[in-house]
């Protein structure tokens, strides 16, 4: 299955009111917006969009909103993990039938399954939806389990699984990855720091929390480095560098949420058990912004 998820695929916030509810007027500007702002793909109810905290039936109406906003513009990739296989498999073919353009499937988290238990995961998904393209999402900072270099690499032989989502900091095991899979696979940095350094050893791109501000940038650093630019984009990677780990210092989404706060996006607070951020933590992230102009949208 050939597929172009396109260089920077955003993991996009979900948009909240005052009273919790699903804010679906501004995540349609939002995604608007960044579709004009370098993103090529959404993910959509990924976990920077709170998607523990929400309900399937907001999910699904996320879909179709984000879907309506961004129609010829991107694409969007449907968050429909669970560590439930099955409930993963029917959510998936929910996804589909709405029209996502691909589903982002998550290693299931808590129950820590072997090897084989996740290939069986993964596989019955796939089966319950073949006509849709699946990226894996490999993140055991928050699932407490890592899928292996081989493993993705069997996987990466079932039809409509298309790559992957990779979020181990691990230049090793990404390697690995490159090496055993085909270079059709696609292999994404989930994680902003690790784009450039993933780009030379074959990833092609980026699920970003930081395109939400600099979406354009993220771009022309992928552009430069793949027209052989390399200084260039090393140039920029050093440019957004704090703003990379500034966004991650503490708990993702809170402080990519503060950041389109202080722009001016009334995209309200997290839903708990994540809370605001701290006053200190606020203005240590207001330095950055302001010192790479980006205090105002």
């Amino acid at each position: 299955m050939v597929v172009d998820f396109g260089k920077v695929i955003t993991a996009m916030i979900t948009p909240f009111k005052e009273d919790g509810s699903v804010n679906y007027d501004v995540a349609e500007k939002l995604a608007a917006h960044l579709a004009h702002s370098g993103t090529d793909t959404f993910v959509v109810c990924g976990t920077t969009g709170e998607s523990p905290s929400l309900t399937w039936d907001e999910e699904y109406q996320l879909f179709k909103v984000i879907l309506q906003a961004v129609s010829g513009k991107a694409k969007v990739i449907a968050g429909c993990g669970s560590n439930c296989t099955q409930e993963a498999a029917s959510a998936t073919q929910q996804a589909a039938k709405i029209g996502v353009h691909g589903s982002l499937q998550v290693v299931p988290y808590y129950n820590k399954p072997p090897q084989a238990g996740l290939y069986r995961h993964f596989q019955t998904i796939a089966q319950a939806a073949p006509e849709l393209p699946l990226l894996l999402y490999n993140i055991p900072g928050r699932t407490g389990q890592n899928l292996h270099p081989q493993t993705v690499a069997r996987l990466a032989e079932i039809e409509n699984i298309v790559g992957i989502k990779e979020s181990t900091g691990n230049i090793d095991q990404a390697s690995e990855m490159r090496r055993l899979t085909p270079q059709e696979f696609q292999i994404y940095s989930g994680d902003d720091y690790m784009t450039l350094p993933l780009l030379s050893i074959g990833a092609k791109g980026v699920v970003s929390v930081a395109s939400h501000l600099v979406g354009l940038q993220l771009q022309q650093m992928i552009q430069a480095f793949c027209s052989g630019k390399v200084q260039d984009a090393s140039n920029i990677h050093l440019k957004l560098f704090p703003l990379f780990k500034v966004l991650f210092a503490t708990a993702n989404p809170i402080p990519v949420k503060t950041a389109l706060q202080l722009q001016g996006w009334e995209v309200g607070s997290t839903r708990l058990p994540l809370y605001e951020a701290e006053l200190d933590f606020t203005q240590k992230l207001e330095a950055v912004l302001e010192d790479l102009d980006l205090n105002k949208a």
